[in-house]
């Protein structure tokens, strides 16, 4: 691991403790044709719009069955839903541990879906992440991994206790690998571990993925693997615990172990959440005032792979030092030819990372890194991370083809992410936070999304 003066990195321990019955899964590719027990299974249903009744509850139901890439077989997928005392409502999918819907109150309790998801496990598998390369999806919800964001050229070098060795991955977003490659942790269905959290604080559940030794890559001709890819090295565990308490936080906390006793490897998870808090079949979320907690962010090149430079965002579109719209942020090029000005004509809008400071507020230890506003509802929604980065991302590739959960069709800037993470590229980039996650030990990271109004 690179221990660069004054830089984060993964937060890790030994691991030394004993788990049964997890086996290496085969490696499967998904058909995008695979069987849907349940293709008509419910919409996301919207809660009462009592603003304070109510009381602590998560309960489980059947989702629909899908072909599980690793075994190939088909498997059934459940949906989690978890309410608070406050009117709001948290549901999730076991398929890609998937945000579907979080349902929030306004000032005057009326309750609305603040994230942009789908309706049916067909339409997740058939849209949300097709695993078909070059086509990469919208990841509505997914919880992204192995490696969220992209990797230049689906290539980096680990250094092994056998020495450097040279990992490629497949191709899926251009030159480069992005969010795990044509098969990512959002493709899969995750397993439920121990019973259903409830307690006198909070509500949840902890889903469980297994990711193994060469995850990730293929034979030559494979989708994404011109010449054959080795895939991401060691097996990993990867535990995610989803929380919801009366405070209107969301909780999502990472536990990944590295289950390979002489394989190093590396790790970026995120949760890939479209968040507009006017609703999501509200239209444009371009006018909702956004705050980063951010002086730097990393720019990119063409192919959106950051040069390696922290650049500060004062006198640019990126600062959003002081809270402020998108919409005005993305049209500010009064320098056309400026580095900024470029980066927003590349993206097609916001799709960078900014480099979060330490200071200001914290909640449970973590560091303030964004906040967003409707001024219509009077939503507000604050992340809290002890991550190094957070990509903001204007959706600028919803082109019109999507219908999403409410039959509604999605648009360019109908809504924005806020995924915390390490920086893109970051196993090339030596002066970036490492991603590396040793042999044998672990690594655990928190984020929480809080609503009020």
């Amino acid at each position: 691991m690179r221990t660069e003066g004054g830089q984060r990195h993964l937060r890790i321990r030994k691991f030394s403790a004993t788990r049964t019955g997890i086996g290496v899964l085969a490696v499967a590719a998904l058909a995008v044709g695979g069987v849907l027990a349940a293709a008509k299974a419910p919409a996301a249903t919207q809660p009462t719009s009592s603003k304070w009744g109510g009381h602590l509850s998560i309960s489980k139901e059947f989702f629909g069955s899908t072909v599980e890439p690793y075994t190939g077989q088909v498997t059934p997928t459940f949906r989690y839903t978890m309410t608070n005392a406050r009117g709001m409502k948290v549901q999730l999918l076991s398929y890609g541990a998937t945000t579907q819907a979080i349902w929030v109150p306004g000032r005057h309790g009326k309750v609305k879906n603040v994230v942009l998801g789908f309706a049916t496990l067909a339409d997740y598998v058939k849209f949300d992440s097709p695993p078909v390369a070059p086509t990469t999806g919208v990841y509505f919800g997914q919880t992204i991994g192995r490696y969220g964001n992209r990797i230049a050229k689906g290539t980096f070098q680990l250094k092994q206790p056998s020495g450097v060795q040279t990992y490629t991955l497949q191709i899926n977003n251009g030159p480069n690998s992005l969010h795990g490659g044509v098969v990512g942790f959002g493709n899969h269905i995750w397993s439920q571990v121990g019973s259903l959290i409830k307690t006198h604080d909070e509500v949840g559940v902890t889903l469980r993925l297994v990711s193994p030794n060469g995850d990730g890559g293929g034979p030559a001709g494979s989708p994404g693997c011109t010449a054959a890819c080795t895939g991401y090295p060691a097996q990993i565990t990867v535990d995610v615990t989803f929380t919801l308490n009366n405070h209107g936080q969301y909780g999502i906390h990472y536990n990944v172990v590295n289950d390979s006793s002489n394989l190093n490897t590396i790790t970026n998870l995120t949760n890939h959440s479209y968040f507009n808090l006017a609703g999501e079949a509200s239209g444009s979320a371009a006018n909702q005032p956004i705050f980063i907690n951010a002086d730097n962010y990393t720019p990119t090149d063409a192919t959106s792979i950051p040069f390696g430079t922290i650049t500060p965002v004062a006198g640019t579109p990126f600062d959003f030092t002081h809270a402020k719209p998108i919409f005005p942020s993305i049209a500010d090029c009064t320098q056309p030819s400026s580095q900024a000005c470029t980066q927003l004509v590349q993206a097609q809008g916001f799709d960078h990372n900014w480099v979060l400071n330490n200071s200001g507020p914290k909640l449970h230890g973590l560091n303030l890194a964004a906040t967003a506003f409707d001024p219509r509802s009077g939503r507000k929604m604050r992340v809290w991370t002890d991550q190094p980065g957070v990509q903001f991302y204007t959706s600028n590739f919803l082109n019109g083809t999507l219908i999403g959960i409410s039959g509604h069709i999605y648009r360019q800037t109908q809504a924005y992410t806020f995924e915390t993470q390490h920086f893109p590229n970051s196993p090339n980039q030596p002066n970036f936070p490492s991603t590396t996650l040793l042999a044998g030990q672990t690594l655990t990271t928190t984020t929480i999304y809080a609503f009020s109004s």
